[in-house]
């Protein structure tokens, strides 16, 4: 009911009160410029591997670097309660996705937040954009749906700790209740690609973390989406995974 409130009220401001560019902060009557609409449309999803990649990384795709106007957005958005930016950028996370599993049904796995961090930020950021990208995804042909499979757990900030200390802290940092993981290795055994969705990569410790988890419980990760992608990791432009059908646009 919280979470739901702070939607509801954040999402009503941004409608009444004259907001400037999450992007770049440009005076205007949209959440979003033209112009940095225009910069996040061009943008292409690309692989990315942090350097060192930590054990159990998954193949990893992001939208973007971890710059304007992606940055901004991001911030405004999970850290400034503009919770109506989980659609542009729940869209943008679509295309990732799409990249990562062209023409299959996709399992998305949003890395949960923890209670702490929902009830500061009036909800779970990523669920709220893993559900907006299956939804465009499935308008766009592809079938997709969210599967609520982990479960954070207390932790320690990680922007406190140096890459070793993430990858420590990320392994106790969710678990698999066994009837959320049995329905999952349903779902794979019929042919669903399952895809862990995130905000950001920086060391990749969380990511491997839950690839890791899941392979624990029989579950295979096809890859995992991200909407930017930290300097510290590095890049690559390779060419989508082949698939047996096209690729919906997203």
């Amino acid at each position: 009911m919280v979470g739901w409130l702070g939607e509801a009220v954040g999402g009503l401001a941004d409608l009444i009160l004259p907001t400037p560019c999450a992007g770049c902060r440009a005076r205007g009557d949209r959440q979003i410029c033209a112009m940095c609409r225009a910069r996040l449309d061009a943008s292409r999803p690309h692989a990315t591997t942090p350097t060192p990649a930590p054990p159990g990384m998954p193949a990893c795709w992001a939208l973007g670097g971890y710059e304007p106007p992606l940055r901004d957005l991001l911030l405004e958005y999970k850290e400034r309660g503009r919770h109506t930016l989980a659609t542009p950028l729940g869209d943008h996370l679509a295309r990732v996705v799409a990249t990562v599993a062209p023409g299959r049904a996709v399992l998305l796995v949003p890395v949960p937040a923890t209670a702490a961090a929902r009830r500061e930020r009036f909800g779970d950021h990523m669920l709220r954009l893993a559900r907006r990208a299956a939804r465009r995804l499935g308008t766009a042909g592809q079938p997709a749906a969210v599967a609520t499979v982990l479960r954070a757990l207390p932790r320690q900030d990680s922007t406190t700790l140096d890459a070793a200390g993430r990858v420590r802290a990320a392994r106790d940092a969710f678990e698999v209740p066994p009837g959320p993981a049995s329905r999952l290795r349903g779902a794979v055994a019929r042919g669903a690609a399952v895809v862990v969705v995130d905000d950001i990569v920086t060391t990749g410790a969380t990511l491997a973390a839950v690839a890791v988890l899941l392979a624990t419980h029989r579950v295979p990760v096809t890859g995992a989406a991200v909407l930017a992608a930290t300097r510290r990791t590095g890049t690559r432009p390779v060419a989508a995974p082949r698939s047996d059908r096209s690729q919906p646009a997203v």
